[in-house]
This record gives C-alpha cells, structure tokens and sequence, in this order.
C-alpha cells in the first residue's frame, strides 16, 4: 500500500520543476503540455512506453536502422516511378493502346481509387498479423501487376491492372509506415525516416517522367513498367530477408487462434462501410469526368445517393462501437481534435489540387504548347526535385519549426502554382511564368506528408501504427481521386466532351483545350485558397511536432 503511494506521488511531483521554475517559461512548453494531456484524454489507456526494439527485443544498429528506412523509401520510389511513366506519356500510352480522352484520367485515378478503398482493412490486419508479413507480400503483389501493366494491350487491361497495383500499394503503405514507427525511436531519426518515405514518392514520380520522355522516343513506354516490376520484386526478396520483426499483436498465436482475431477484433463492417462510400463517390467522379451527360442516368444518380448514406453511416457506426467498447477504425473522437481534422482536411485538398497540376500540366505542355514527351518531363522536373528537397529537410528541421506556420505559408504559396498556369500565355518562354508555377506546385503538399504523419501517427497507440498510416493514406488517396475528378470535371464542361474525343487533338479544337485547363488550374487555385483558409484556423497555434520523448 505504502509502495504504491510513493509511486504515485513520484509520477505526480516528477514533471513540476520543469514546468514552474520559471514563470516566463515559453509558450512551447505549455503547448506541448497541452498537447500531452490532450493525448491522454483521446487514448487514456495507451501507454507511455515509446520503445521501438524490435519483436526479438533487440535494438537496430545504425545499418540496420538505414536498411529499415530504404526499405520501404525504394518500394515507393518505384511505385511512384510508374505513374511518372503515365503522367508523362499518356498521349502516347492511350495512342498504342487505344484509350480514349474521356477515359485518360482512369489509369491514375483507379490506383487512388483501389487504394484508398483497401487501405483502412489492410491497415487493420497489418497491426494484428505483423507489418513485415502484409509488407513483404504487398511488395511483392505489386511488383507482379506492375509487370502486367507493361504487357497490357488495351486500354481496359491498363485500367484493371493499374486497380490490382492500387490494392498492392494499400497493403505496402500502412506496414510501411508501422515498421518505421516501431523500428525507428521517436524524435528526428523516425521524422527522417517519415521524410524519406515523403521524398520518394517526388523522386521516383521525376525519374519515371524523365525516363518516360526517353524511353518513349527510344524503347517505348512498356520498358519502364518492366524495369520497376522487376526491381520491386527483387526488394520483395530482400526485404523478407533484412526488414526487422516488428512486435505483431497476435504474436505467437496458432493459425486457427490468429484467423479468430483476425475476424473478431477486426471492425470489418466500419472498414467495409467507409471503403464502399468512398469508392462509390470516387467511382462517380471518374465516370462523369468521362461523360458529363452520365450524372442525369438513374444508376448514377443511386450509386451517388448510395455513397453519401454510407459516407453519414461511417460516423453513427464508430459512435455505436464506441459504445459497445469495441474497437474503432477511427473514433469519432478524434474529430474534435482541431489538429486531426485540420490536417486530414489539408491532405485531401491539397493532394487533389496538386495531383491534379501534374496530370494537366504535363497534358498542358504536351496538347496546347505542343512540346515532346522529353520536353515535357524536364519542364516538369522542377517540381519533383524541389519536392524532394522540401522532404528531406521538413524530416530533418520539424522538431525546430512551428509546424502550424511552415503549414500555413507552403500553402498560401502553393497556391500561387495553379494561379499562374490559368493565367499564362502559351506563347510565353517557359522561365517566365511556368518554371515558377513547376517550383511552387510542391510545397504543400510534401509539407503536409512529414507533419501530416507525425500529427496523425500521434493520435493513435503505439500498437496501431499501421491503421493510423491507413488513415492518412486513404484521405491522401481519396482527396487524389477526387480533386482530379472534379477538375477533369470542369476541363470537360468547359471544353465540351466531343473535343478529341478518339486521343488526339486536332488543330481548330486547341483553344477549348486550352479554355478547360484554364478552368482547371482555377479549380486548383480555389482548392488552395481553401486549405489557407483551415490552415490558419486549424494549425495557426500547432507548436513543434516530431520531438524526442524520453
């Protein structure tokens, strides 16, 4: 009885001299208390214990640490390599394999769509069966339809492949983000290494474009697609052989034990309820941004009205599995936290706006100025090597910066990107305007990916750090869907849906492409004045965010 006081009291009485020695103590130090308390209400039976050994209970050495963070960096670097090759060569793409305009967004959108419908599931099982196990096999899946992209010869084949490497990536990115969660120690070692996973997306994204631009006046475009599944599924090899053990929740259980939690502590209904509302919405988007007379058919019309009452349904069933005290996907309260909602807010907004400038940028450059592939990738590279150097040094500097103001102004000069494409002159030199517009694009959103992580990651136990990188891909993923969707929505109406409508542009029909771009940049524009707008409410008081917990 004695002991247990003395313990209590020394928990209580510990952190006082670091609090109040000082009345003019900085105004960090109370928010991070607050910050503090705040977590403990959200997730008061989460322990405080922050090690991040390894199942064997052996820490990483400095190598093996490296090995951990290339690991999954390389997977998503050639993941990202792939949709370079589309974004870059989709005139060509959809020429050899006859895919018409209506249909030019499908190959990028599906890959959101199948992903982000998959990822809340995958993440889940990942958290009880281990990350290394839904890793190396999400590795591997993905490198096989990567491969069978490469072989497709119609535009159908591109599309359904392209949904198959979706649902393999949503497999690779919450056990992705749960082995450097819980390999790599909290501070700037697993800020680094949440960077570098943010880094090669950009750079492999600017490898694939480049490559495209050459491989499409030499090789062709399928090369590419062999080259990545090839390499991916030699990183499957390896990673089962380097990746480290990361304690699994279901650790040590039998099969027929595992496959029992599995179906019992898994919300299967919640996951199937926001997967299937979501898809829907997006599978809307993408069928009217291919034909805007769509949305008057009946079967549209119920798929859209199906999707909103799954979507208002997602919510009342985490409030019911609350009640039962029964796991929740997402717990309804972490909406009130003004951080959660805000930057999962930002990520869908600003990944669709941005997303959406690569794609009609590059059809910008290509259709209306009539640059090569070649051409176009190295107008395009300023925004991917920026990105890249914005990841790695938000990894390395967040725990420095107020992550609310760093937030705050990468969005408002994002912003400026789509601005300047809506109000350019084609006839311009490219360093006039555009190079500028290419150089701004990035810094949102890769921003957004480092802190947005930290943020979200934070938010969950330890134990679900594969769910909690689920969530934040699915908004990133389902705001991608939608914010190209909606533009290629507005591009259409604006341009008219019969304009090239076999794949190519014809002379007397480049100025209302050149008109539905417009209109699409503007879109953007508006997006990101919206997520100026939540950012200043929502993060304007967000201190510092990836520190060291000891």
């Amino acid at each position: 009885m004695s002991s247990t006081m003395t313990t209590t009291e020394a928990i209580e009485l510990n952190p006082l001299p670091s609090v109040f020695p000082n009345p003019s103590a900085s105004k960090d130090t109370f928010d991070r208390l607050s910050e503090t308390r705040e977590a403990a209400v959200n997730h008061p039976n989460v322990s405080e214990d922050t090690s991040t050994s390894t199942s064997e209970g052996r820490p990483l050495s400095k190598l093996q640490l490296t090995m951990t963070i290339l690991q999954p960096s390389l997977i998503n670097f050639f993941g990202s390599f792939t949709t370079g090759i589309i974004t870059v060569g989709l005139p060509h793409i959809a020429s050899s394999i006859s895919l018409q305009r209506s249909l030019y967004l499908w190959p990028s959108s599906v890959y959101s769509l199948t992903s982000g419908a998959a990822l809340l599931i995958a993440g889940s099982i990942a958290d009880i069966i281990g990350a290394r196990h839904v890793e190396v096999c999400g590795i591997f899946l993905m490198g096989i339809f990567i491969l069978a992209c490469g072989f497709s010869q119609t535009g159908v084949q591109l599309v359904v492949f392209r949904a198959l490497q979706g649902i393999a990536l949503a497999m690779h990115i919450p056990a992705s983000v749960a082995i450097i969660a819980g390999a790599v120690p909290k501070g700037r070692a697993r800020n680094i290494g949440f960077g570098c996973l943010g880094l090669s997306q950009p750079l492999g994204f600017s490898f694939g474009m480049v490559a495209s631009g050459i491989m499409i006046e030499r090789i062709g475009w399928r090369s590419g697609f062999y080259l990545s599944g090839g390499a991916i599924l030699v990183a499957a090899v390896a990673s089962w052989l380097t990746l480290p053990k990361v304690k699994a929740e279901a650790e040590g259980l039998a099969i027929g034990e595992l496959m029992k939690k599995i179906g019992k502590e898994i919300d299967w209904i919640g996951g199937t309820i926001a997967s299937s509302g979501l898809s829907l919405l997006s599978y809307v988007l993408a069928m009217v941004s291919a034909d805007l007379f769509i949305i008057r058919s009946a079967t549209t019309a119920s798929l859209l009205a199906v999707s909103l009452v799954l979507l208002i349904a997602f919510p009342l069933w985490m409030r019911h599995r609350e009640h039962k005290e029964l796991s929740a996907l997402v717990p309804n309260s972490l909406w009130v936290n003004p951080r959660f909602a805000s930057i999962c807010a930002l990520v869908a907004l600003s990944y669709g706006a941005m997303n959406a400038m690569e794609i009609f940028s590059s059809l910008y450059f290509q259709e209306v100025q009539n640059h090569s592939a070649l051409i176009t990738s190295l107008y395009l590279l300023p925004n991917l090597m920026v990105g890249v150097c914005i990841n790695l040094s938000v990894g390395i500097f967040i725990d420095r910066v107020p992550a609310g103001w760093l937030v705050i102004g990468s969005s408002i000069l994002c912003a400026l990107s789509p601005l300047m494409m809506a109000l350019v002159p084609p006839e311009w030199k490219y360093y006039y305007v555009e190079l500028w517009a290419q150089m701004f694009a990035p810094l949102s959103i890769d921003v957004l990916y480092t802190v947005g992580l930290i943020i979200v990651s934070d938010s969950f136990p330890e134990k679900t750090q594969a769910l909690a990188g689920a969530v934040f891909a699915t908004v990133a993923q389902f705001g991608t869907s939608l914010g190209v969707g909606v533009c290629q929505v507005v591009a259409l109406g604006v341009m008219g849906s019969d304009v090239g409508a076999g794949g190519d542009v014809v002379e007397n029909s480049v100025g209302d492409v050149l008109r539905g771009y417009r209109a699409s940049f503007w879109t953007m524009f508006a997006i990101m004045v919206c997520c100026v707008f939540i950012s200043i409410v929502g993060l304007r008081r967000t201190g510092k965010v990836g520190l060291k917990k000891d």
